[in-house]
C-alpha cells in the first residue's frame, strides 16, 4: 500500500465535473478522481478549515464512530473493477477490526475529518496513476541550452 495526500478539489474542464487530485506522500505519482458535488463540497470545506452550521453527512459519520467509542486507523482505495474505484474505511473498536465498503470520495470526506492517513493499494494506483517526478537539473540545463540556440528564423513556417 501506497500512502498519499488529497492535494487540491477542483473542477475538471473537459466534464465540469468536481474531481480530486490525489499525490504519492513524498512526491511522484499523481492521480484524479472525479466525485460528486457534494463530497467535493465536504472535502473542500475540510480542506480550508471551514465548519459549516450544521453537521454534514461526513461529520454525522465521524460522530457516530467517536460516540460508539470506535477509531478509523485509516482508509485504503483498494480496487478498481470497471473504471470504478472501491475502497474500504477501516475501523477498529478495542480488539475488534471492521472494514466498511465506501466510496472513496466518501472515505476520504471521512479520513480529512478524523486527520487519519489514505492510502491506495499499489496495483491500483499503478493502473490509474501519472508519473509526476520532478525534472533533473541536467533536463533542466539541455532545454536552456536549446533556448540559447534558438534563432528568429526557427519560427517562421
Amino acid at each position: 500500500m501506497i500512502e498519499v495526500k488529497v492535494v487540491k478539489v477542483g473542477i475538471d474542464v473537459n466534464s465540469k465535473m468536481p474531481v480530486i487530485v490525489l499525490r504519492k506522500k513524498g512526491g511522484g505519482k499523481t492521480f484524479l478522481i472525479w466525485i460528486g458535488l457534494f463530497e467535493a463540497q465536504a472535502i473542500a470545506l475540510t480542506l480550508q478549515n471551514v465548519k459549516p452550521p450544521r453537521p454534514l453527512t461526513h461529520d454525522l459519520a465521524k460522530s457516530l464512530i467517536e460516540k460508539l467509542h470506535g477509531k478509523v486507523d485509516k482508509i485504503i482505495i483498494s480496487d478498481l473493477i470497471n473504471k470504478t474505484l472501491y475502497s474500504r474505511i477501516l475501523i477498529r473498536k478495542k480488539e475488534e477490526s471492521v472494514q466498511i465498503d465506501s466510496r472513496p470520495s466518501d472515505a476520504i470526506a471521512l479520513a480529512l475529518r478524523l486527520s487519519v492517513p489514505i492510502f491506495v493499494e499499489e496495483t491500483v494506483l499503478n493502473k490509474v496513476a501519472i508519473d509526476n517526478e520532478p525534472i533533473g537539473d541536467e533536463e533542466v540545463q539541455d532545454f536552456k541550452k536549446k533556448l540559447e540556440d534558438l534563432k528568429p528564423e526557427d519560427f517562421t513556417g
